[in-house]
């Protein structure tokens, strides 16, 4: 048993049942949809950021690495700052448009939403 199976297995030390099987719950990390099963929606937001406005890309369904690629690549071509977490990004400033045009080149279904 290698060190990290056994640090998984801490709080079960032993079973007297000849057909247990441990499993743990860790959970699968997501496989990334192509760009064209992707449903984006693009915001414009000012809540709860001290006045500046942001926009807001949501709903991207994949892992971590494929939407923190997405969004530097979205934030490289606009030319600002931003973030990304929790499934969606964040690009500083009202850039609406360029995202939409960016992403429709790319192949993803996108559509502006909210905060017209």
């Amino acid at each position: 048993m290698s060190n990290n199976d056994w640090k998984s297995r801490l709080g079960v030390v032993f079973s007297t049942n000849p057909d247990f099987n441990y499993t743990t719950d860790e959970v699968e990390e997501a496989t990334t949809l192509p760009p064209e099963k992707q449903n984006l929606r693009v915001w414009l937001d000012r809540n709860h950021r001290g006045g500046k406005t942001v926009t807001l890309i949501k709903g991207f369904v994949g892992t971590d690495d494929d939407l923190k690629e997405l969004a530097k690549e979205l934030k490289s071509r606009c030319g600002v700052g931003g973030s990304a977490k929790d499934g969606e990004i964040i690009v500083q400033g009202d850039h609406r448009e360029r995202i939409m045009e960016i992403l429709l080149a790319k192949g993803y279904r996108a559509k502006k939403a909210g905060g017209n």
